[in-house]
This record gives structure tokens, C-alpha cells and sequence, in this order.
């Protein structure tokens, strides 16, 4: 069977762009994503802090990054409060505080010329044809059919590749909400909040180019009067959050078990969130967007017609599906109040703050 492209990717995030820009030229490959350049389009529920696994992976392809995708400030700890526990602690964390849009238009930017790149365009189906598959695209208020031999899921928490595929995803799920304020702290800051009434997640905050920006994973119970929640009690502690200015929202992922990484199978794959690659302590995702990527392109480049690509993606993978299940380990030291309450008070990793 003659197919329009021998491989068809679904989303352009870090996966799906570091993806299209390792697949060797000799493939015809199309990437589809419903950003829209002029506008903005749509956008990633994200604080914008490149973690150090983040960074590694930038590393690792000997990456560096622009200086426009940069944002201040820069801030070297995080304060954590336990608002059940009435505990805060600072932390040392090296992260790189960067406009996250930004960041994820200068990947794409990076993909090579013979990707075809449909932006606006909404995938709206997935279905097997034969050995490969069938994809409807609407992009400019038409609807396009086209078939790939491959079909790559890169396209988050609500992956359509996935659903289409797979059925609907057991996997843990949250509501993530955020909401961008003119800054009105006196000092531009970090945070990282647990309130075990309002959510068994984490909420952030982050100062960023004069905006202050308050986020977190919420059940989806009432997760709009659960952040409203959270807000309130916070203003006691200091934060200034004042008119939002936007609100933005999105389903996140939170994996738990070994079966809730999804990766494919067929011709089919899922890499990044798509296929449950998603921190569960810190919901950090960038990193293994990128790494799950470069693993199924090492694949796919090497692949013939003998060989499970599917099962070779399964086996490269396996060190990241482990590593994600320690941190599920981790989580009992955040997540649990009376450990988390323990090494708080404990002081253990803090830092003892100057008051200036």
C-alpha cells in the first residue's frame, strides 16, 4: 500500500518538534498542531521553569538557548508552603526561568525544511487503513484526509492519536488552571503550594517579566472553586494576585503505575504526555518529551520492514518508565501531609534565610 507519508506526527510541543527534527530526510513526514503563529493560538498550561532534566536533555543535543526566550528574573529558591500545616521552607532550585511559548515556537523553528508543517490544524480522527493509518485533518476550514505508515501521538494529556486508538485513558487526571496578574509583590519570587483540602496535587507561582503567574493541578471536582479556594488562603500569605488578566486551563496527566504509560503499538506510538511521560511529584514534562522522542527517532531511522519498531520503543523507553515510577516513590515525602510535615519541620535541604 502507497501512503501520502511515511509518518504522520500529531502535535508540535518539545515531543513533537525534537521528533520532526531528528527523523532522517530520506521520510515523508508531516507534523500537524493547532498553534497559529499570528495569534498565539493555542498554549501549554505551564509555569515556563526549565528543570534541570530539562536541561540535561538541551545538553545532551548540545543545545543552547536564545537569549529572547529568556525572561526575568532569574531565581535560585523555591518557597514552599503547607497551607494545612501553617510550614513554609525555602529550597535551593536551579531553574531557568524562560516564556515557555517562546520556547516551544523556537523548537518548531528548528525543524527542518522537508517536514511539511500544518499549524492551525485540528486533527479530528485516527483510524487504521491496512498496515498504516487514516487521518482527518481540518486546517482553513477544510477537512483533509491523508494515510502514513506511522502515526506518532505527541499532542499531550487529551491525545487523540491516544483516544482514537486506545480508548480513553485510565491514567490519573487533573485539571490544570493557571492565571497570569500584573506583578503587585514587592519581591518577585517562587513558590510551590500543597493545601491536601483543595487538591492531593501541587499549585505553583512564578514572577516572570513583570507578571505574576499562580497555577495548579486540581480533581476535577469543582476545580475552578478549588483554585478560587486556594487563592483566598494564600492572600493571607502575603500573595498579591489582584484582576487576572487571563485565564488559561488544561487536562494533565499524573501517572501512578506501570500501566498507565501508554506507548503504542502497530505503527502506532505515543511519546511525551501523550504516552503518560509526565513527573507525578513535579509535573515536569519537557524532559521526557524530548527524551521519548529521541529514542523512537533512533528507532524509526534504523528500522526495516523485519523489526518491531514497537517493541523497540517499548524496551529503549523502559529506563524512563522506571525512573517515573521512583518518583511516584518520592511522592509519599510530598503528597503524604505527616511525611511532607516531617521533613519540613526537619529543615533538612533548607535554606536558613538572611533578612536584608
Amino acid at each position: 500500500m502507497k501512503f501520502d507519508y511515511d509518518v504522520a506526527i500529531v502535535g508540535l510541543g518539545p515531543a513533537g518538534s525534537t521528533l520532526a527534527r531528528l527523523l532522517d530526510k530520506h521520510f515523508k513526514v508531516v507534523a500537524i498542531d493547532k498553534k497559529r503563529i499570528a495569534d498565539g493560538g493555542f498554549k501549554k498550561v505551564c509555569g515556563g521553569l526549565l528543570s534541570l532534566d530539562a536541561q540535561e536533555a538541551l545538553a545532551r543535543f548540545d543545545m543552547t538557548l536564545p537569549k529572547e526566550i529568556l525572561v526575568d528574573p532569574q531565581i535560585f529558591a523555591v518557597k514552599t508552603i503547607d497551607l494545612k500545616a501553617g510550614l513554609t521552607r525555602v529550597y535551593q532550585r536551579p531553574y531557568v526561568n524562560l516564556d515557555r511559548d517562546k520556547f516551544d515556537k523556537w523548537l518548531m523553528s528548528l525543524v527542518p525544511p522537508h517536514v511539511e508543517i500544518i499549524l492551525d490544524g485540528r486533527c479530528e480522527s485516527v483510524e487504521r487503513d491496512g498496515d498504516g493509518f487514516r487521518l482527518k485533518v481540518v486546517h482553513g476550514g477544510k477537512e483533509r484526509v491523508m494515510t502514513a505508515k506511522y502515526v506518532v501521538g505527541a499532542d499531550g494529556a487529551s491525545s487523540i492519536v491516544r483516544r482514537c486508538l486506545e480508548g480513553k485513558t485510565k491514567t490519573r487526571r487533573y485539571v490544570a488552571i493557571q492565571q497570569w496578574f500584573r506583578e503587585g509583590n514587592a519581591k518577585p519570587f517562587y513558590s510551590c503550594v500543597f493545601d491536601r483540602d483543595t487538591s492531593d496535587c501541587c499549585s505553583w507561582s512564578i514572577s516572570k517579566d513583570g507578571m505574576f503567574i499562580f497555577g495548579g493541578a486540581f480533581p476535577f471536582d469543582d476545580p475552578r472553586g478549588r483554585f478560587e479556594e486556594q487563592k483566598r488562603k494564600l492572600e493571607k500569605y502575603g500573595f498579591v494576585f489582584g484582576e487576572p488578566i487571563k485565564t488559561e486551563a488544561c487536562v494533565v496527566l499524573r501517572p501512578r503505575r506501570m500501566s498507565d504509560f501508554r506507548l503504542g503499538s502497530n505503527g502506532e506510538f505515543l511519546i511525551g504526555e501523550a504516552g503518560g511521560f509526565i513527573s507525578p511529584s513535579s509535573l515536569e514534562g519537557i524532559s521526557y518529551a524530548m527524551n521519548t522522542a529521541q529514542k523512537l527517532a533512533e528507532i524509526i531511522n534504523a528500522c526495516s520492514d523485519r523489526r518491531s519498531p514497537n517493541n523497540a520503543y517499548r524496551r529503549a523507553v523502559l529506563p524512563m518508565r522506571i525512573k517515573l515510577m521512583a518518583k511516584v516513590l518520592k511522592c509519599a515525602f510530598m503528597y503524604v501531609p505527616f511525611l511532607r510535615r516531617l521533613v519540613m519541620k526537619s529543615g533538612v535541604q533548607s535554606l536558613d534565610m538572611f533578612n536584608v
